[in-house]
């Protein structure tokens, strides 16, 4: 089998000893011609917004953090990468320049390919070109769902559904998940709101057992807190911890009101289904 742990730059660790297939996965975890492994300590800059192109970074370990500047200086947090993530690759389409900044959020390892080694590659190797593929495909869904999260869903669900992704929630076996803590700004970034309203449903969340902190800068979030996105948009609720909360007067239950923020009972609705609708026409006609 391909050698993945003492990172030769030999090739053919690229390659299973059996029938000698290309292995993308040996790839993206070997160094080699064009391929080098980085460290990066926590809060360490991988690249900033405006450098030059010099290839893409795949990680290996540890999380990594996506802003990006305005050109009044305003900072924004549009995504966290993960362990088995792809990021930088713009060059690949034909960037000159980086346009946002990539920040380590733990301590990371992450492999640095060249573009002209990943474009050769992917060029003779199916398999390595198939999966690239793949994840740009889920990438692309992932940002088709964070713009219908932004236009339909309330703050609320927004922030939950962010701390879930962050979490990777949906690891087999695993109820319980840490992420590192965002500093003050990125977190109400991420979401779309306000720093208040970040802080009073995070508040919520921890009361309710969804979340809590350690000391430090770890912060664990319970799978349970997928109620709070699963959550009917009439306010039924999927647990009775969370229907004696959404029992108590709405008063206390809603973030204090922020001047220039559209409030969550008038956001747009999430359209019905085609499918739920053709049911319900079908439904109303055999009654006639």
């Amino acid at each position: 089998m391909c050698n993945k742990v003492t990172g030769l730059s030999d090739e053919a660790n690229c390659y299973s000893e059996e029938n000698l297939e290309f292995d993308p996965h040996a790839f993206l975890s070997t160094i080699g011609k064009g391929r080098n492994m980085m460290s990066f300590e926590k809060k360490k800059t991988v690249f900033a917004q405006g450098d030059s192109m010099d290839g893409l970074f795949f990680i290996q370990k540890g999380k990594v953090q996506l802003t990006v500047v305005s050109e009044v200086g305003k900072e924004a947090t549009f995504g966290v990468l993960n362990e088995g993530d792809f990021f930088g690759g713009g060059g690949l389409a034909g960037q000159l320049h980086r346009m946002s900044s990539a920040i380590a959020l733990t301590d990371c390892v992450l492999l640095h390919v060249e573009k002209k080694a990943m474009m050769d590659a992917m060029a003779l190797q199916p398999k390595l070109s198939a999966m690239f593929l793949k994840y740009l495909l889920k990438r692309n869904i992932r940002y088709q769902d964070d713009l219908v999260d932004q236009l339909f869903n309330s703050s609320e669900k927004r922030l939950a559904r962010v701390l879930l992704l962050m979490a990777q929630f949906g690891t087999a076996g695993v109820s319980e998940m840490s992420v590192p803590r965002l500093s003050q700004g990125a977190l109400p970034e991420m979401v779309g709101t306000t720093r208040s309203r970040v802080s009073f449903f995070m508040n919520r969340f921890r009361k309710l057992g969804f979340i809590h902190y350690d000391f430090g800068d770890t912060l664990h979030v319970h799978s349970s807190l997928l109620n709070v996105v699963l959550r009917d948009d009439n306010g039924s609720a999927t647990t009775p911890e969370f229907q004696n909360l959404t029992n108590r007067p709405s008063k206390s239950n809603e973030p204090p009101a922020t001047r220039g923020v559209t409030p969550d009972k008038d956001r747009a609705k999430r359209p019905p289904l085609p499918s739920i609708e053709r049911r319900r026409t079908k439904i109303a006609s055999t009654e006639i």
